[in-house]
């Protein structure tokens, strides 16, 4: 049976390649300019004409998607809706799977997934009905990103949003872990309730254990008082592990009862403490080879990873570096009073070159830093500290890393065939050496090359060496 999908989107270019692809794919597709009019539409559709699905961009003129997505869940709950939308942030993430979209396809899409996605929503023309009186606010949350990786990020916390299953979050260190664990817990059903943070690494190993699951009065030398431990103050909400590579063995087997029974003693303890408490735990280590050494626990990991979810370093969405900077550039004039300072190109080409091993949290820090130090309006490459510049003290990798940077460079600025202009450049730039080397002797510099005589003399001409150049050069000792 042929699926029939709707589109409806104000840019005309986007309905035109949507239909195009989706009817190429054996799909029955009809395009909408307006909201209103694929709502009415559908209001007068018979048996045989209504859609499986439909497709809807948010910002459009009048009524915009979410305002469509309300009005066709309140006359047919389990009709299928994809949002699409160039606007792709984490607040336009989730306000679509809040709003009972079945996806979310960020603009620029490719074809293939957008098909895919469509087939996907079809096949699901049986969902259950969604309750229609779920509007829980939205909650700004500073992660930021454009990149496909994001987008796959922001993807995975809204089909998250309803549940409250376990999950475990990856990541290099300074990637926003804990951010990721506040947005789960925001947009769960124990939004309302506690989310708790616990860096397992910072905290010593005798005091984890009460940390975690507090302690009765007398349990210990200065126990002067019963207190709760973090189990009991995220009852009914979140807690969030950080570093779990880093708990010690004892007190793997305690987490891993809690999970199992949701019951624990507190530290000198008789009576046993019933909790109901989501566990979001995090990591930037090797957990599975945690589990092959022995050092990490099979059945917690098993316990713990429910659900993964990788966040991607830094230098994986290149793409998001300027705009993270600028948001953070932002937040660090508010913080300190001051004007907000701003990118020159060559600073903007030239970051989003770097590694960033201290991924996000680094950058936040170089934000805050050029804030304070830079000397005008403007960030030039001058300004930038020194453990962003590249280091000289290392001639045979800093060549390679200037010309990095360069390659770098060209390619954010959109330039195409470029070996065609930098591999003269860089012909040159050998060929001038090896004849300064040798005293302009050019069959010596053309052995240094690995040139035959012929070549070099070619290569002068083709690479255009000025007379005079050549003239103080052109000597056959």
């Amino acid at each position: 049976m042929t699926e029939k999908l709707w589109i409806v989107d104000d840019d005309q270019s986007i309905r035109w390649v949507l239909q195009r692809a989706l009817e190429k794919a054996q799909m029955d597709v009809i395009a909408f300019e307006f909201a209103t009019d694929l709502l009415r539409q559908l209001r007068e559709a018979s048996e045989g004409e209504f859609p499986d699905a439909i497709i809807s961009d948010i910002r459009m003129p009048g009524m915009d998607g979410f305002e469509l997505i309300n009005e066709i869940h309140k006359l047919y709950p389990d009709l299928p809706v994809i949002i699409m939308t160039a606007h792709s942030d984490m607040d336009s993430a989730m306000s679509a799977y809040e709003s009972g979209a079945f996806e979310y396809l960020p603009k620029p899409f490719d074809i293939n997934e957008a098909i895919e996605l469509a087939r996907r929503a079809c096949a699901s023309n049986q969902l259950p009905e969604k309750a229609t009186d779920d509007e829980s606010p939205i909650t700004q949350q500073e992660i930021i990103g454009k990149s496909v990786a994001m987008q796959e990020l922001f993807r995975t916390i809204g089909r998250l949003s309803k549940t409250s299953i376990s999950v475990l979050i990856t990541g290099e260190s300074g990637t926003g872990k804990e951010l990721v664990a506040k947005a789960l817990h925001t947009h769960s059903p124990r939004a309302n309730n506690t989310f708790i943070a616990i860096n397992t690494a910072a905290i010593p190993k005798d005091l984890l254990e009460s940390e975690l699951f507090g302690h009765e009065k007398g349990a210990f030398t200065g126990a002067q008082a019963q207190r709760k431990g973090r189990f009991e103050q995220a009852d009914g909400g979140t807690l969030f592990l950080d570093e779990i590579g880093d708990m010690p063995a004892e007190l793997q087997t305690r987490l891993l009862r809690v999970l199992a029974d949701g019951e624990f003693y507190r530290v000198g303890g008789t009576q046993p403490v019933k909790v109901d408490v989501r566990v979001v735990a995090a990591t930037h280590q090797d957990l599975e080879q945690h589990v092959k050494n022995g050092s990490f626990r099979e059945d917690l990991y098993h316990r713990l990873n429910v659900i993964r979810v990788q966040i991607p370093a830094l230098r994986e969405r290149g793409e998001d570096i300027i705009l993270l900077l600028n948001h953070f550039l932002a937040q660090a004039s508010k913080e300190l009073s001051v004007d907000q300072k701003s990118l020159n190109e060559d600073v903007s080409h030239y970051l989003q070159t770097l590694n960033w091993p201290g991924n996000v949290r680094q950058l936040e820090n170089a934000s805050r830093w050029l804030t304070v130090m830079a000397t005008g309006h403007e960030i030039t490459l001058d300004d930038l500290p020194q453990d962003l510049k590249s280091s000289t003290g290392d001639t045979n990798n800093s060549w390679k890393s200037l010309l990095h940077q360069n390659m770098m460079q060209r390619l954010n600025r959109g330039d195409k065939r470029i070996l065609d202009e930098v591999t003269p450049i860089f012909e040159a730039i050998a060929l001038n050496a090896a004849l300064q080397k040798t005293g302009g002797r050019k069959k010596d510099a053309a052995d240094l090359l690995g040139w035959g005589r012929n070549t070099l003399t070619r290569k002068l001409k083709d690479l255009n060496i000025s007379e005079s150049t050549k003239s103080e050069l052109d000597k056959d000792v």
